[in-house]
């Protein structure tokens, strides 16, 4: 019987168990801050490990503290945690105002001052349960929750374009909001992400470009932006900045199968059969081995690698 630790989560499950909205926890994926870790295809979802990652994440944005300095807190946990020889659930997540950090269940943990906390693996996985057990099955598509009718704020805004894209044929619209979300903050590059995104569904990929670019520079950590501006250097012809940004993404983010095979994928056309080799292998391993949820991509990279092996 799979247990709430080995269960993946979609983006309304993560929602109900974590309470955060789900057009923010979309928000904190799109904007590279802190997301889920796999990805199906065209479809993402958080592991155990992640909820654990983003509940950590959401104390720390609670508290004020600002997404460069959650990120670099998050590291230490993110590493620790597929090297732990325990189960999880005797684990707590603990904080003391300057360090996040994994401790047994039922250690005292001393420090000063207000800022502490700490949650118990044990009871984010009864939470999960809890959420399966009551929700029963959910498609795998879903919608961000409809945005306020009247957005405020930069957020607001982002939210509400994240409905419409959701939405057939309201991707004008959706662009109308990513421009007012960037018109109340000029850095919000999940923002310009997401217009590249528009403007490259409907076949404009100079501006797609452009707005991966722009992305970027405001937040060069963003994989998404990053992989996506990849893929239009590949289509364009400029295989080697298409492979150099496609390493920066795999770097940044291991567990990005799509960026593994897109980076096969370039590097064989640049003739490193060796590495293409190693990227999708890493894809297959990413995928778990199902083709139900990987699609024929994950055919394909066995295809390949027995043609490269050959």
């Amino acid at each position: 019987m799979t247990t709430a630790i080995e269960r993946e989560y979609s983006f309304g499950a993560a929602a109900r168990i974590l309470d955060v909205p789900e057009a923010k926890l979309r928000y904190w994926s799109q904007s590279g801050f802190v997301g889920p870790s796999l990805r199906r295809g065209p479809r993402q979802a958080y592991t155990f490990s992640d909820l654990v990652s983003v509940r950590a994440a959401k104390e720390l944005v609670d508290r004020g503290f600002q997404p460069a300095y959650i990120r670099k807190a998050l590291e230490q946990i993110r590493a620790t945690l597929p090297t732990v020889d325990r189960p999880l659930t005797k684990l707590r997540v603990t904080w003391d105002g300057n360090t996040l950090a994994l401790v047994e269940d039922g250690l005292t943990f001393e420090v000063t001052g207000q800022r502490r906390f700490d949650f118990g693996l044990s009871d984010l996985a009864e939470r999960a349960a809890e959420v399966l057990a009551l929700a029963g099955p959910r498609p795998e598509a879903e919608s961000p929750a409809p945005a306020s009718a009247k957005p405020r704020g930069a957020y607001e805004w982002f939210a509400a374009g994240l409905a419409k894209e959701a939405e057939p044929g309201q991707d004008a619209a959706a662009e109308h909001c990513y421009r007012q979300a960037l018109a109340s903050d000029p850095g919000l590059a999940a923002a310009h992400t997401n217009l590249g995104g528009l403007c490259h569904r409907r076949g404009d990929a100079g501006a797609a470009r452009a707005e991966f670019e722009a992305a970027l520079a405001l937040d060069p950590e963003q994989p998404e932006a990053r992989y996506n501006l990849a893929a239009i250097l590949y289509r364009q012809g400029e295989i080697e900045q298409a492979a150099s940004e496609l390493r920066r993404v795999v770097q940044q983010s291991p567990w990005f199968a799509d960026a593994h095979y897109n980076l096969a994928t370039a590097l064989e056309r640049l003739g490193g059969k060796r590495q293409a080799v190693l990227h999708l292998d890493r894809f297959i391993d990413l995928q778990g081995g199902e083709p139900s949820v990987a699609g024929p991509w994950l055919d394909e990279a066995r295809a390949r690698l027995r043609r490269l092996d050959a």
